[in-house]
C-alpha cells in the first residue's frame, strides 16, 4: 500500500524511461526460473525465484513489463501501429516473452496475450483480425474436447492440460480425481449464506480455498448476496479506470490504464469462470483478494500507476 502512493505521487512519463530495463529484467528472470535450478518448483511447476521463505513469481512482473513497454510502444509509433510489420515486431518483442511464462504458467501466459489483445485493439483502427480471434477462440471452447486431443497427440498440449478439459466438460464422471475441486466448487452456495467464515468446503474440503477457488468460499459464506457484491465491486472500479483513461492527459497514460484495466478485468473473469466451471480449471488468483504475496505487491504497482494519472488529471483541472 505504501509502494502504491509512493509510485501515484511520481508522474507516470517517468517510469518510461525504465521499459527497456524492464523488459531486459524480465527475461533473465524467466530464463532463470525455467532454465536453471535458481527455479523453485511447487507442485511440479517451476514458477517462483528466491529461497523457500522468501519468493516471487517472475509471471507477475512480466504483466506489468507487457502493460508498460506497449503503451510506450503505441505512443510512440503513433498511426504506425495499424501496419502489419509493426504487429510483426511486437509480435518479435513479446512472444518470447509470453512462451517463457506459458511454459510454466498457462494461466500467467494466457493472461499476458489477453492484455496484449486488448491493448492493441483499443489503439488500432484495423479491428477484423481481432475479432476474427475472438471468433477462433469461441469455436476452439465450443469444440474444445476434439481440440485438446489433437494438440496433445501434437505434442503441443501436456496430458494433464488435456484432462483439466475433459473433466471442465464432464466434472461429474471424476469425482475423486480431476473433478473433485470443480464439484467442491459448485457445491458452495445459498442466498445468503452461512455467514463470514462460517465456510464448511474450506476446512479441507475444497482445494486451494486461498488462492483459485477463494470466490468459492465467498459464495459460500455471503451467498449469492456477497457474490454479486463482490462482482459489482468490481465492475465499479473497471469503471472508474474507464473514467480515467477517458481523461488522461496523453495517450501514454490512456494506454497505462487500459493495460492495467485489461489485466484485472481478464483475471476476474477467468477465476469467476473457473470456480463456476464456464471455462477449463486453470491456476488463477483474484485480484486483491486471494492469497499471495507477488500478486498483490504487483496489483498495488499498477494500481499507483493509475492513482498517477488520475493526479495529473487533477493536476491539468487546477
Amino acid at each position: 500500500f505504501i509502494l502504491m502512493l509512493i509510485i501515484s505521487k511520481i508522474d507516470y512519463h517517468f517510469l518510461a524511461k525504465f521499459t527497456v530495463p524492464a523488459v531486459v529484467v524480465s527475461y533473465i528472470c524467466e530464463i532463470l526460473v525455467t532454465f536453471t535450478p535458481l527455479g523453485i518448483a511447487v507442485n511440479g511447476k517451476k514458477r517462483w525465484l528466491g529461497t523457500r521463505s522468501l519468493r516471487f513469481q517472475p509471471a507477475e512482473l512480466v504483466k506489468i513489463v507487457v502493460i508498460l513497454l506497449l503503451a510506450v510502444l503505441i505512443t510512440r509509433l503513433g498511426k504506425q501501429i495499424n501496419e502489419w510489420r509493426v504487429w510483426g515486431m511486437i509480435a518479435v518483442l513479446i512472444g518470447p516473452l509470453a512462451l517463457l511464462v506459458t511454459m510454466n504458467n498457462l494461466s500467467s501466459g494466457i493472461i499476458i496475450c489477453g492484455i496484449a489483445f486488448v491493448m492493441m485493439f483499443i489503439a488500432c483502427k484495423r479491428k477484423w483480425p481481432f475479432i476474427a480471434t475472438v471468433a477462433l477462440g469461441i469455436t476452439a471452447i465450443v469444440f474444445a474436447p476434439p481440440v485438446a486431443i489433437a494438440l496433445e497427440k501434437a505434442g503441443i498440449l501436456h496430458s494433464y492440460q488435456l484432462s483439466r478439459i475433459l473433466v471442465w466438460k464432464n466434472p461429474e464422471a471424476y469425482p475423486k480425481s480431476g473433478g473433485y475441486q470443480v464439484l467442491q466448487g459448485l457445491y458452495a452456495g445459498g442466498l445468503l449464506g452461512k455467514g463470514l467464515g462460517q465456510s464448511i468446503q474450506k476446512l479441507s474440503f475444497l482445494p486451494e480455498p486461498q488462492n483459485d477457488m477463494i470466490f468459492a468460499v465467498i459464495c459460500e459464506e455471503l451467498g449469492l448476496f456477497g457474490a454479486v457484491a463482490v462482482i459489482f465491486m468490481f465492475l465499479f472500479m473497471l469503471y472508474r479506470f474507464l473514467v480515467i483513461a477517458g481523461n488522461a492527459p496523453d495517450l501514454f497514460g490512456a494506454m497505462l490504464v487500459t493495460g492495467v484495466l485489461a489485466h484485472i478485468a481478464i483475471q476476474v473473469v477467468l477465476n469467476i469462470a473457473v470456480v463456476t466451471n464456464v471455462i477449463p480449471n486453470t491456476g488463477i488468483t483474484l485480484p486483491f483478494i486471494s492469497y499471495g504475496g507477488t500478486s498483490v505487491l504487483f496489483l498495488m504497482i499498477e494500481m499507483g500507476m493509475v492513482l498517477s494519472v488520475s493526479n495529473q488529471i487533477r493536476l491539468e483541472q487546477q
